[in-house]
């Protein structure tokens, strides 16, 4: 009987052995085969999310974001330990002790899915697998993937931290409202950083994993709010937070930005504009857009806020004021159907939807609107975000649209979405009426920069960015006209001409492949023997392109591609007056080495750009052409009060001498030349009007000893802007407003002198050599190098070329002189020596066709 019952149970032990090693057999077999082709969990520990890039401001604050996925990464030592044990108390409270699967969830996830046939199949998935479900596989609740989850799971477990882990999950989980993260979820709800969240916001942040999509705060607020309190339930019971704390929480509304209770985020950045959508461009290009889109940049851009406003308000009012002159109303062009009006509700859903420019805030904000009805005095209007019973009405009264032509129906129809602002009296502020605006079909472009450094501080590339995103500052090509001309000037001046130096102002006559070019100046008059600096000064046409003739079109195109203006110029006179194409950003920073004494300088719209570890990853100071080097700033021992050196390291593309003649001679142009009219803002400034063929298009681009900044104006597909266009005119006042605060922020005063510079007065319109002591209207004090004096005093310069000139001053000859100079009376009536032993004021002819 003994041995019956050994057997017995001898052979029970040896099923249930075998039993238990087939099913170990089994499962190693089953783990061994769902883990041979997983993918590999080391790239985790290398992982970085796609995070949003951020743009601020010189002040630090941020003005764009770029991102594919709305998420900003924080590394876990960042994450309040709050926000972590709401997690880990909502979706895997034994996280920090299980090896990456919980075996007592998957068992009662398994036994309620046997209750219920399948009907009702819970999770079970630890935090681990949750995040190897997220990054490796596939997201379906097959038992295939169940089992390849807890494979990875418990092989990341050996290869990362429990903190690592957590970091993955808590920046990668999608939490509804398009964001991923817990640091962009806790800005989407509550505009908030994640230190300021108490325990009730982080709750609602944990209860959002189990159904991000229906647990809308609005819509299933209190579906959401028992959800909120059950996480904060396991948050007491797992010893995260007090039960007092707990009771006085889970009595808290629920309180978010989609229900009204919080700013939006996003309402605290300004619209999109020009400035940071061409740093988007710039970084696209240099680091790759998916990187640039995800790679969680910090940029620190060059922008000056206040400057950027008064840049986009100077270019705006220029725009509106040349487009209100000419007397036609234009309106958006869009409409709303008239079965959209009949109730309030349904126009302004439409009015909402309809893109038109939000971002215009020239005197007040400009408010899209649509018209209701049209009266013979008035229009009937519905504004966006106006109430209907606002107390400055709905309407616009005829008087107000007097500055264009026809009628009221003549222009408008009920339907028709419109700009409108608000007027009102300058003297007490008191609001009048509501005012028509519309956006010009004149553009134009802007920019400002500091000329030391490269840095740009405003840039404005059109008169909305919303309406029209092509920036006209960078993008443009456009004729430079005569602002062009100090580059012919800058070479004739290192090619050993002076601001003295005579060329003739004649008539010129060149031959071309389609036909005899007869070039004139914008008077349509001929001034004879004519200084140099008078040449600029009053933007001759004529003397500019003999000048170049003489100097040779090879050398004033190397000089223009020396200075960034063009990659390959053509070598046509033409070109001499700006007839080749470039940007506004090009002309702008050519002109910056004028007014820094002729150094190299690259301009940026970005300081610098830092990975999101804080890694700085381009630096402009350290950038090639644009080199500042800090000698001693890693110096432990730098003496107290006293600042780190910075040396410049930039390349030298100009003689001093020559930038500051050149400058001098600018500087008449601003205070008795072609801006003199428009220009004065109380420093000494220097710069240069354009106006190209028919005012295509029109410039001007000036600088004091600190900021450079230029403006172009003109139709996106040229045409005339009338006989009355002008650079002076029109650019001037851009310019002039700007500077003005320009001024008044970064200073100005007198340009460097360069120690070789001797200083001898003449007489600007002869060129004649004056005393020490003269005065007056006609004399200027010029610099002049050393060599130029003995050159001009006793060597001489001689005549080159041959010419024949017509008009009512002496006819020069160089055949008659003898090789003798000779005394000249030039087109003011002053004399000039001319000739091979001249003084001061020495003709250069050029050669006439």
């Amino acid at each position: 009987m003994t041995r019956f019952i050994l057997s017995f149970f001898g052979s029970i032990f040896s099923v249930l052995t075998m039993g238990i090693m087939m099913v170990a057999l089994t499962i190693g077999a089953v783990f061994w085969m769902y883990g041979r082709d997983l993918p590999s969990h080391e790239h985790l520990a290398q992982y970085t999310p796609p995070t949003i890039s951020r743009i601020y401001s010189t002040k630090g604050q941020v003005i764009d974001e770029f991102a594919q996925e709305r998420r900003l990464f924080t590394p876990a030592d960042e994450i309040p330990e709050l926000i972590k044990h709401a997690f880990v108390s909502a979706e895997d409270k034994n996280f920090y002790s299980h090896q990456g699967y919980d075996v007592r969830g998957i068992a009662a996830a398994a036994a309620q899915a046997v209750q219920s046939r399948g009907r009702d199949v819970r999770g079970a998935s630890t935090i681990t697998q949750q995040v190897m479900k997220n990054f490796l596989l596939s997201g379906d609740r097959k038992m295939e993937r169940k089992i390849k989850e807890i494979i990875l799971a418990a092989r990341v477990e050996g290869a990362l931290s429990k903190e690592k882990i957590l970091e993955l999950y808590l920046n990668e989980i999608f939490l509804g409202q398009n964001a991923y993260g817990v640091t962009a979820a806790a800005q989407v709800y509550f505009n908030k950083s994640l230190s300021e969240l108490r325990p009730h916001e982080a709750a609602f942040l944990a209860s959002l994993p189990k159904a991000p999509s229906d647990f809308h705060p609005v819509r299933r607020k209190e579906r959401v709010t028992d959800r909120r309190n059950y996480v904060l339930k396991e948050m007491y019971e797992n010893g995260y937070i007090t039960y007092e704390l707990y009771q006085s929480e889970r009595l808290l509304p629920l309180k978010s930005v989609q229900n009204g209770d919080y700013e939006p985020y996003g309402r605290s950045l300004p619209p999109r504009d020009y400035f940071t959508d061409e740093i988007r461009r710039q970084l696209s290009r240099n680091f790759g857009e998916d990187q640039f889109f995800s790679g969680g940049y910090s940029v620190r851009a060059t922008l000056d806020p206040e400057m950027q406003v008064e840049a986009a308000h100077s270019l705006q009012r220029a725009l509106e004021d040349f487009d209100r002159g000419l007397g036609r109303w234009n309106g958006t062009g869009k409409t709303i159907a008239a079965d959209q009006l009949g109730t309030e509700e349904a126009w302004r859903d439409a009015l909402s939807n309809t893109r038109v420019a939000r971002d215009v805030d020239l005197v007040s904000q400009w408010r899209p609107a649509v018209v209701l009805d049209v009266r013979e005095n008035e229009l009937v209007v519905g504004i966006e975000d106006i109430a209907s019973n606002d107390p400055r009405g709905n309407t616009v009264p005829r008087s107000d649209t007097s500055w264009f032509a026809g009628s009221l129906f003549d222009n408008f129809e009920r339907g028709d979405v419109i700009h409108l602002r608000e007027m009102r009296d300058d003297g007490n502020g008191n609001f009048l009426r509501w005012t028509l605006r519309q956006v010009p079909k004149v553009q134009g472009g802007f920019m400002a920069m500091d000329v030391n450094t490269g840095r740009v501080i405003a840039m404005q590339g059109g008169f909305s960015y919303q309406n029209s995103v092509f920036n006209r500052a960078t993008q443009a090509q456009r004729q430079p006209g005569s602002s062009f001309k100090p580059f012919v000037y800058a070479s004739a001046l290192d090619s050993g001409y002076t601001p003295a130096t005579i060329i003739v102002d004649a008539p010129i006559e060149i031959d071309t492949p389609t036909g005899v070019w007869r070039p004139q100046n914008a008077s349509h008059k001929f001034y004879g023997p004519t200084p140099l600096r008078t040449g600029i000064v009053r933007s001759r046409n004529l003397m500019t392109i003999r000048l170049a003739q003489e100097v040779g079109m090879d050398v004033v195109a190397a000089y223009a591609e020396k200075f960034g203006m063009y990659e390959s110029m053509g070598r046509v006179l033409a070109n001499a007056l700006g007839a080749d194409e470039t940007t506004l950003y090009k002309v702008v920073a050519a002109y910056a080495m004028f007014a820094n004494g002729g150094e190299r300088v690259q301009p940026t719209l970005i300081d610098r750009v830092q990975d999101r570890y804080g890694t700085t990853i381009f630096s402009h100071d350290a950038a090639d052409g644009n080199k500042r080097v800090c000698v001693d700033c890693d110096d432990p021992n730098l003496t107290p009060g006293r600042s780190p050196r910075i040396v410049n390291d930039r390349e030298r593309v100009m003689d001093p001498v020559t930038a500051y003649q050149l400058t001098s001679m600018m500087r008449g142009v601003v205070e008795r030349g072609t801006a003199s009219r428009t220009v004065n803002t109380g420093v000494p400034t220097a710069g240069k009007t354009g106006t190209t063929n028919d005012a295509k298009d029109v410039w001007f681009v000036g600088f004091t000893s600190n900021i450079v900044a230029g403006c172009y104006i003109g139709y996106d597909t040229p045409r005339s802007m009338g006989r009355g266009a002008s650079g002076g005119g029109m650019c001037g006042p851009v310019f002039n407003r700007f500077m003005l605060k320009a001024v008044a922020k970064y200073g100005g005063g007198e340009f460097k002198t360069p120690e070789e510079c001797r200083f001898i007065k003449i007489d600007r319109f002869s060129g004649a050599r004056l005393g020490d002591d003269a005065s007056g209207d006609n004399v200027v004090s010029e610099c002049f190098r050393d060599y130029d004096l003995d050159t001009i005093i006793f060597g001489g310069a001689g005549l080159t070329g041959s010419f024949s000139v017509s008009g009512s001053f002496d006819l020069i000859n160089p055949s008659d002189t003898g090789g003798a100079s000779r005394e000249v009376t030039t087109s003011t009536g002053k004399k000039a020596v001319v000739g091979p032993k001249a003084g001061f004021g020495t003709l250069s002819s050029g050669g006439l066709f």
